[in-house]
């Protein structure tokens, strides 16, 4: 099955906006694992507006499972992966002003940059994944770099599919054809969520990791987080 990465950041996030440590984040990685999410992801930016530095640090002698660090590689991001050496490095190329993540890695353009960055984490025994568009060409490019995985950047597929367009889910499908081609691994993420993760799964071939968070977080809200967990993990058998 897929596996599914939970993204701690809007649970930061809530801490963050009152001061002090509700919710507990390490107790809420604790408990998110034993409902049975088989990864934790974290996106710390620059200036610490949800995951804190700290915070990465502090989930190293706690997550048990695979541990996802997602972020530009400047230099502060490439010191703070090599010094907790987690499961996997996804590298993201957001301003550090950007709300959230919204575009893929031009690979071609920043191919040598790539190279470079993901050999010294691949030295250091991480597995690296390129956040990429679904573009057949970027994917070739990424294959260049020497990266373990891509991970999709999903949201045009979930804004099409909100709409009732699933044509949107196509330019994946041959993306990921290309990467199986080219022996990537398959992970993605971006406003997937309990309606669309079903349909994404089922066309995206060896996908296997899906990072969410935002979504999650906020369907926790109305259903309870240890039934979200076990609902999307239903979806992705």
């Amino acid at each position: 099955m897929t596996k599914l990465s939970v993204n701690i950041n809007k649970l930061a996030t809530l801490r963050n906006s009152r001061g002090g440590n509700v919710p507990n984040l390490l107790k809420s990685v604790q408990d998110i694992e034993s409902f049975g999410a088989q990864g934790i992801t974290i996106h710390p930016r620059p200036d610490e507006r949800h995951i804190k530095y700290q915070d990465a640090l502090d989930l190293k002698n706690v997550v048990t499972t695979e541990y996802n660090i997602e972020g530009n590689p400047i230099p502060k991001f490439i010191d703070l992966v090599l010094k907790i050496k987690p499961t996997q490095v996804t590298l993201v190329p957001d301003a550090e002003d950007a709300i959230t993540s919204n575009a893929g890695w031009n690979t071609e353009k920043h191919l040598d940059f790539l190279k470079e960055v993901i050999e010294t984490f691949k030295s250091n025994g991480i597995r690296t994944s390129i956040f990429v568009d679904p573009d057949t060409k970027m994917v070739e490019c990424a294959a260049k770099t020497g990266t373990d995985r891509i991970e999709l950047y999903t949201e045009s597929f979930a804004h099409a599919f909100a709409m009732g367009n699933k044509e949107g889910i196509i330019p994946f499908t041959k993306a990921a054809e290309v990467a199986n081609k080219l022996k990537l691994g398959i992970n993605a993420g971006h406003d997937l969520n309990l309606d669309n993760i079903k349909f994404f799964k089922e066309n995206i071939p060896n996908l296997l990791e899906v990072s969410i968070g935002h979504a999650l977080i906020c369907e926790s809200i109305y259903l309870g987080l240890e039934n979200v967990v076990n609902m999307y993990i239903h979806r992705l058998k």
